[in-house]
């Protein structure tokens, strides 16, 4: 995502470079494009950073909705999401026809699931609960693994914001029975498209093999390669495949990851230290591990103040967000919800602030600037 005339300080912004570019060139000068041996590596390299068995699929949502289906979630089973996420979390849990229950945030300060709203919608049809590592902040694994254990639950964690994350020494993403990533261009790295999941049980990580491409025995460069002549489908599946040129593009961002995570670290650590006594509050996110810093987001002191906040950061050319309007507000889920109050009041108060390792000191110093005269 290309900083345009019409941001002087954008959300989110890319970082590549003749790295990236050289990676590309080479798959274009080899000619094989779709999934194959790039792709391998790609899984194999991330699987050094988050330990499991690593299967690269098309998107961040194709990951959540594989990893539901790998582990047998469907059509009779519930899960149990956090409302305060992006909707692609519930609703690639939909599309294996489970019901969805929305769960509340912790706190103001902790915006992850409250494990005791697991408790609380738990039912005997509960298969899964997704855990969301919001802004890139860990959520209360010890807490949530205890309220699935004793139901029998599957923890899914959506690690979107959360490559370079860890738990107590641990990688965010290898915490639970799935750990699904998207490398969307506002993420810490980036493919333009693309996602991966990583499975704790080398039996789920074989089924969502098959069911990635089409259910088949046997894929194209199997047979490119003389590995097989033919194949069977033996599983009704999905087209979820990465293509060569966005697992090259993987590769080397990956090899960039911690100083892309540590450029974003000192700039969100400045955003901290800026906006203290400013009115506006940096919420630590319940301040377990280390974050990898998707996003930084601070609470106004009342939803008017946040627009207020927001018109002047727009008069200033500063693009800004709010992650998330909550999934129970959205026309289609709202009859699984009800009220969810302390992420209503997030929602309400919370702007997303410029992040991304393009920004300069100087540009936290100018989004700040526009903050404290709020």
């Amino acid at each position: 995502m290309t900083t345009t005339a019409t941001w002087r300080i954008a959300l989110a912004d890319v970082v590549l470079d003749e790295r990236e570019r050289a990676a590309v060139d080479d798959v274009l000068r080899d000619g094989w494009l779709s999934m194959g041996p790039i792709t391998e590596q790609f899984e194999a390299a991330f699987a050094e950073r988050v330990p499991g068995d690593a299967v690269a699929v098309t998107n961040g949502t194709a990951a959540l909705h594989l990893a539901a289906a790998a582990h047998g979630i469907g059509p009779g089973d519930e899960v149990i999401c956090p409302t305060l996420t992006f909707v692609a979390s519930a609703a690639a849990m939909a599309q294996t026809g489970a019901r969805v229950r929305l769960a509340d945030s912790t706190s103001l300060d902790d915006f992850a699931i409250d494990p005791a709203e697991i408790e609380r919608l738990v039912t005997p049809r509960t298969k899964a609960v997704v855990v969301v590592h919001y802004g890139g902040a860990p959520a209360d694994m010890e807490a949530i693994h205890a309220v699935a254990a004793r139901h029998g639950l599957l923890v899914i964690e959506d690690a979107a914001h959360a490559l370079g994350s860890e738990l107590d020494g641990a990688a965010c993403g290898c915490l639970g029975d799935a750990g699904c990533f998207s490398f969307f261009p506002n993420k810490n790295i980036t493919t333009g498209e693309g996602g991966m999941v990583v499975f704790r049980d080398a039996e789920a990580a074989a089924k969502a093999r098959l069911l990635r491409s089409h259910g088949m025995t046997a894929l194209t460069w199997d047979r490119h390669r003389g590995h097989a002549t033919g194949y069977d489908v033996v599983e009704v599946g999905f087209n979820y495949r990465l293509d060569e040129l966005r697992a090259a593009l993987g590769l080397v961002q990956l090899s960039r990851l911690d100083e892309l995570n540590d450029a974003r670290t000192r700039l969100a650590a400045r955003y901290r230290e800026s906006l203290t006594g400013s009115g506006f509050i940096v919420p630590t996110l319940g301040g377990r591990g280390r974050s990898a810093h998707h996003l930084v987001v601070v609470l106004a002191p009342s939803h008017e103040e946040r627009e207020l906040a927001r018109e002047r950061l727009r008069d200033a050319r500063i693009q800004t967000s709010v992650h998330y309007p909550p999934i129970h507000r959205f026309s289609h889920y709202r009859r699984e919800g009800g009220r969810l109050p302390i992420a209503e009041e997030i929602a309400d108060r919370v702007v997303t602030l410029p992040l991304h390792p393009k920004l300069t000191e100087a540009d936290v110093d100018s989004v700040c600037h526009v903050l404290r005269d709020v």
